[in-house]
């Protein structure tokens, strides 16, 4: 098992949960952040700091897509360890529909 961030962290990129993960495994896209599979230890500290609760066990039934995103692009974008403001308008996103689709961008983040 390992912990995914979902669809519900694009736009909204609360920060909360990176300070409490005690081995690093946050990565920072343009807008929004993954967890890396294989270095999650699955404790699970991260999943009640999220606003957005945006961070799911990957037993949920139909996680599979997420964790697919996770692991791709946990090596492609910057480990992030520090928390950093989330964007301006977070709450305006938070819950809102398809934002996969509509918002999702391949991009990196600054990390670090």
């Amino acid at each position: 098992m390992t912990y995914v961030v979902t669809d519900n962290c694009i736009k909204c990129k609360y920060m909360d949960c990176i300070e409490v993960c005690p081995v690093d495994c946050f990565y920072e896209g343009e807008n929004m952040l993954v967890i890396h599979p294989d270095e999650c230890i699955d404790c699970g500290v991260c999943e009640p700091e999220c606003p957005a609760d945006a961070i799911k066990p990957d037993t949920e039934p139909g996680l599979e897509k997420w964790l697919e995103i996770n692991t791709e692009y946990a090596v492609k974008w910057p480990n992030i360890t520090a928390k950093k403001e989330p964007p301006a308008d977070a709450k305006e996103f938070d819950g809102v529909a398809g934002k996969f689709e509509k918002y999702f961008s391949a991009e990196p983040g600054e990390g670090d």
